[in-house]
């Protein structure tokens, strides 16, 4: 999906909402001229909120539902917005989309409101509420939410460095155990999945590194770190991008002004920030201060004095608290138009292409494979039995993965599992999985019959354990509270192992439980009937 600019024309029966970015308070007024705004100037000088309402019931409606199949708890979301002002529209935007509540869908930036950010940012990340968290900066690098599932782009990221850092926010590994802890009907994080509504992975970005070092901090902390003696390289850096950037809005008026209070303008406070930061002018400056002859070198101590001097020379005029606050006053005086009248027009939803082909690709290789090994690989010639042969072991399942890694196919059971969800998204019984190597088993499975539905192998074990409680039940067949510990222990056991063997009581988790010994004593000479039967019936 994107959303690009659009020409507002001038209509003097026609008002135009006008929003005040402090107060967020309306006026409304006719154009002067036609009002023609590009994808850059769109929810920063425009604001179009049918586009950020297109996104997000896209998201309500389809994506999440082809993305999660299975699932009704929205997963953990990170939205990715421009600004603060921006950020403001597309959490009130989600609050109504949705329908749950003020606590279904937090802002989390700087200047967020009521609760301190910190403390949202501690219950996104540990607690079931909020689902979904809209920010900018704050969260994008250097914060772990674990549960996090899913990251939603709403904003253009020109840097190579930075757009990976805020990939990153997803990648954080988590049990099984922790996730169900804030998200209920998730069984394990076995991946996370980013929604592109912007084009964003369409264009190339830049591998340099950003001048604005650090972007999640506001201007004015960064001024106050000025006015507080602060004279580390990052703020500076950070504040001469910021300071640059705030003077390519200004109006001639808004110049004079500040020029008349600080004695330069912002474009030359700027220039002469980044100035003090050049390491050839710092060595320069090492060699006038220390008096050194011609050809000899300063040393280390020499220049960091230098730069010291330097960066405190270029901050003066920022020690006047008159100049930083003409600067805050400034920033935050833009006033933003409402485009009502330009409805965005959902252009896809779906998978890239490119992405798309490249799992057909690998599912046709995979059951190629499965196809023309069917005698050479013993898994699989257990799997082509009809019915399957009992007997399947984990050293078999161990071989064929092995043999799956290598070329021509190369890939892992996961990576098949994620090309099978996107070849069949829409398919509602792809439940996350392929992170356990019996999930080997699943794929080979469906990939002889599509009619067999594509599920964790430890799911698939879980109904059949819970098919045979209920075959006992009826039977009039009960257990103790030891033994259900055992019979459980035995169940999560060949979920992963496929079988459960004498000798797989003397290893962990078992033999924690009280070992062979144990499982003899809570079902004496029945016990070997029992591990008969579970084989049987959960690997079935």
């Amino acid at each position: 999906m994107t959303g690009g600019g659009a020409t507002l024309e001038k209509d003097p029966a026609y008002l135009v909402p006008r929003r005040d970015r402090r107060t967020r308070s309306r006026r409304y007024a006719a154009l002067d001229e036609d009002l023609a705004y590009t994808a850059n100037r769109l929810d920063r000088d425009v604001v179009n909120e049918a586009q950020i309402r297109l996104v997000v019931k896209t998201f309500k409606e389809r994506l999440f539902t082809e993305i999660f199949p299975g699932r009704t708890e929205v997963p953990k979301t990170l939205v990715f917005a421009k600004n603060d002002s921006h950020a403001d529209d597309v959490t009130e935007i989600i609050r109504e989309e949705f329908g749950k509540g003020n606590q279904f869908c937090q802002k989390i930036t700087y200047r967020t409101t009521g609760k301190k950010p910190e403390e949202l940012l501690q219950e996104f990340r540990n607690d079931y509420h909020p689902r979904i968290a809209v920010s900018v900066d704050m969260i994008a690098t250097g914060t772990d939410v674990k549960p996090l599932e899913c990251l939603i782009f709403i904003r253009d990221v020109k840097s190579a460095n930075y757009f990976e850092q805020m990939k990153g926010r997803g990648s954080r590994v988590i049990g099984p155990d922790d996730l169900r802890g804030v998200t209920p009907d998730a069984e394990a994080k076995t991946r996370f999945v980013i929604v592109d509504a912007i084009g964003l992975t369409e264009h190339d970005r830049t591998e340099s590194q950003p001048l604005d070092r650090k972007r999640s901090v506001p201007v004015e902390r960064l001024l106050q770190a000025v006015a507080e003696g602060s004279t580390d390289p990052d703020v500076v850096s950070t504040l001469a991008a910021r300071l640059a950037a705030l003077d390519l809005r200004l109006g001639d008026e808004d110049r004079k002004e500040i020029s008349s209070v600080g004695g330069k303008g912002l474009k030359n406070l700027a220039h002469d920030l980044l100035g003090s930061l050049d390491p050839a002018a710092q060595e320069r400056r090492a060699v006038e201060i220390s008096g050194l002859a011609e050809g000899e070198e300063p040393t280390e101590e020499q220049i960091d004095e230098a730069e010291e001097a330097m960066i405190v020379e270029a901050l003066s005029p920022l020690y006047d608290p008159r100049l930083r606050q003409k600067i805050l006053d400034v920033k935050s005086s833009f006033e933003q138009v409402i485009d009502e009248t330009t409805p965005d027009e959902l252009l896809s939803a779906g998978y890239d292409e490119a992405t798309a082909e490249k799992a057909r690709d690998l599912v046709g290789g995979f059951e190629r494979f499965v196809r023309e090994n069917r005698e050479e690989i013993e898994a699989l010639e257990v799997l082509y039995s009809r019915p399957y042969r009992a007997g399947l072991r984990y050293n078999q399942v161990k071989a064929l993965a092995r043999a799956i890694e290598r070329p021509p196919l190369a890939a892992t059971p996961e990576a098949l599992w994620r090309a099978y969800e996107a070849v069949e998204y829409s398919n509602a019984g792809n439940r996350s999985g392929g992170k356990q190597l019996a999930d080997l088993v699943s794929l080979v499975r469906h990939a002889l019959d599509r009619d067999e539905p594509l599920r964790p192998h430890a799911a698939a074990v879980e109904e059949r354990y819970q098919q045979w409680l209920a075959d006992q039940e009826a039977t009039g067949a009960g257990f103790t509270v030891e033994q259900r510990r055992w019979l459980d222990a035995i169940k999560d056991h060949v979920a992963t192992s496929l079988r459960i063997e004498r000798e797989d009581f003397d290893y962990a988790p078992l033999s924690q439980l009280g070992g062979l010994g144990g499982v003899y004593r809570a079902f004496g000479d029945d016990l070997p009937r029992i591990l008969d039967e579970l084989n049987e019936k959960l690997a079935a």
